[in-house]
């Protein structure tokens, strides 16, 4: 039989129960390896007389297209995201008023969170922040309303900060938790090819690397390293191949 492209692969959680399956999203790659330990026996000739194989170790790599905040949540941190992102204002467009109180409330300041900064929009240069009583040049913030100098009265300014939005996407906040926490997840790989299959599920996996990595005129693709072990019942992988229903 023949095999083409990346196929499919979808974790579940196997740590807790009626976990939600996860698929890792538009799979580019997915590569697994196997790799056993070898003692050889010799006597006075070159070659060994025997082999035995010791311990084997299951590897697997996954590079996705898609960026799912589940994935990451669930397969590799062990978490469950809540509703609502954290979201960047990246350059709010605002001017200074030309009078008292030269005040400006940003456009998200209900759910506002932290302040990025403030460029002076003509000349690109950073305002500086200060606690209170703004100089020309300076600002200060609270709550989501910028109070300026009156000698910057009028200038045009560009804002950046990050607020909360309720209504959408999902977030979630990694801790530091103990040693020996393992969120672990059953894999599941599928690939068909002219009306035929190959199906591979892996009992029991732990992910040992999560890579997020942008770049200019390219997607992002995250990558999932995993290494898999035992079930209860000393189960570690099916393989199947065969004509595709």
């Amino acid at each position: 039989m023949y095999s083409f492209g990346s196929g499919v692969l979808i974790g579940t959680r196997t740590d807790v129960p009626n976990a939600t399956p996860v698929n890792f999203g538009l799979v580019q790659e997915v590569t697994i390896d196997e790799s056993a330990t070898v003692k050889e026996l010799y006597g006075q000739f070159q070659r060994p007389v025997a082999i035995a194989r010791g311990t084997i170790k299951t590897t697997g790599k996954a590079k996705a297209a898609q960026i799912s905040g589940l994935a990451f949540a669930s397969l590799y941190y062990g978490v469950t995201p809540v509703a609502g992102q954290l979201m960047t204002a990246f350059g709010e467009a605002a001017a200074v008023p030309s009078a008292s109180t030269y005040t400006r409330t940003v456009a998200n300041a209900a759910g506002f969170v932290d302040d990025l900064g403030v460029l002076n929009a003509a000349t690109g240069l950073p305002f500086v922040k200060v606690a209170s009583a703004p100089a020309a040049g300076q600002y200060s913030v609270a709550a989501g309303t910028y109070t300026f100098a009156a000698a910057d009265a009028g200038k045009a300014v560009l804002i950046t900060y990050t607020y909360t939005l309720a209504g959408s996407g999902q977030r979630f906040t990694v801790t530091n938790q103990l040693l020996g926490t393992t969120p672990t997840f059953a894999c599941q790989f599928y690939t068909t090819f002219q009306g035929q299959a190959v199906n591979v599920r892996f009992a029991n996996c732990t992910s040992s690397k999560l890579g997020f990595s942008t770049k200019l005129e390219d997607f992002v693709m995250p990558e999932f390293d995993f290494s898999v072990f035992a079930d209860a019942s000393g189960n570690v992988a099916t393989w199947s191949f065969g004509d595709a229903a």
